[in-house]
């Protein structure tokens, strides 16, 4: 049963994801790391430093530049004092100072009371704003899991579905002997990007192993090598795997092309009789090939029926 999960993400689920890309540094505050981010995007307040507080986004990650933390500097002491108790005063999650700037006097003493974070990036602002929007368009990015699991074909996300015993890990294996690589076996979790892409992924702890029936557990990396991982990979193509007795069509031709909707994306997807004798893995392979040719212009079906067509009007 596929599962969806939408849930904004903390503070500090934020701060762990991203505190190596972002350069982000805790400096106060570390008692608010629950707060959560409830908008995908982040807010300069210069605005509501000077008092103007119609238009404040209270929701976003806050970020003092150049620009506010001069702002800041300029004023007296007192009125500094009370501009800063009124900003730590509205429920924003966090606060972010560029370059590495030292913190104007007041905001470790309001940050710590009010129990906001506070972090230091050695990033310029408008980089900073661009790498943390980005990181929380993909922290955001509705998430569902699917049974089935991922492997990479030339290039070719490739996710393989089936029943239970239908022959998946097999197939796996066949695809990993041919040089492939994993992305996740058994659960694949997905999450779509900008609603146009789907990235699959495995769970952290499973990441890298696979089970395989009267095996057991196997560490892929360490018997196919590094290169027979990945980490995630955008998902191209869906193949089912289904028993042929099952079936009451067999596409033999196919021009009607099949699509699998995941998180509201369409994917192509292909399904793959199953029954004593039939290579899995090789058939899954031409599929992702096949794929990867249609996604380049070149559908060898539909050239294969044109053909067809114009010998029958020579004729």
């Amino acid at each position: 049963m596929a599962s969806l999960a939408i849930e904004p993400p903390s503070v500090g689920q934020f701060f762990e994801t991203n505190a190596d890309a972002l350069g982000l540094e805790l400096v106060a505050g570390k008692t608010g790391l629950d707060r959560i981010i409830r908008e995908p995007t982040v807010n300069r307040p210069g605005l509501a430093l000077s008092g103007f507080y119609n238009y404040f986004a209270p929701k976003r990650v806050q970020v003092f530049g150049s620009a506010e933390l001069s702002y800041l500097q300029s004023l007296p002491a007192t009125e500094r004092k009370d501009r800063l108790r009124r900003f730590f005063g509205c429920t924003i999650p966090c606060l972010v100072i560029a370059r590495r700037a030292k913190l104007p006097p007041g905001v470790t003493e309001f940050a710590d009371r009010a129990g906001i974070p506070v972090f230091r990036t050695p990033m310029i602002t408008m980089k900073f704003i661009n790498a943390a929007t980005i990181a929380l368009e993909l922290d955001f990015a509705p998430r569902r899991s699917e049974h089935g699991s991922m492997v990479d074909i030339l290039g070719v996300g490739t996710l393989i579905r089936g029943d239970s015993g239908i022959g998946k890990s097999e197939c796996v294996l066949s695809l990993l002997e041919r040089g492939y690589s994993l992305v996740s076996d058994d659960i694949t979790r997905f999450r779509a990007i900008e609603g146009r892409e789907l990235i699959g992924a495995s769970a952290e702890l499973t990441r890298f192993h696979m089970e395989v029936r009267g095996i057991g557990i196997i560490n892929v990396a360490a018997i196919f090598g590094v290169r027979s991982i990945r980490t995630e990979k955008s998902l191209d193509l869906v193949v089912t795997l289904k028993d042929w007795t099952e079936m009451e069509d067999v596409d033999r031709h196919g021009l009607q092309r099949q699509f699998y909707k995941i998180l509201g994306i369409s994917v192509p997807h292909v399904i793959i009789p199953v029954r004593t004798g039939r290579d899995l893995g090789r058939l899954v392979e031409v599929a992702a090939l096949d794929q990867k040719l249609k996604s380049h212009g070149t559908d060898s079906a539909n050239e294969f029926n044109e053909r067809l067509i114009n010998q029958m009007k020579g004729q």
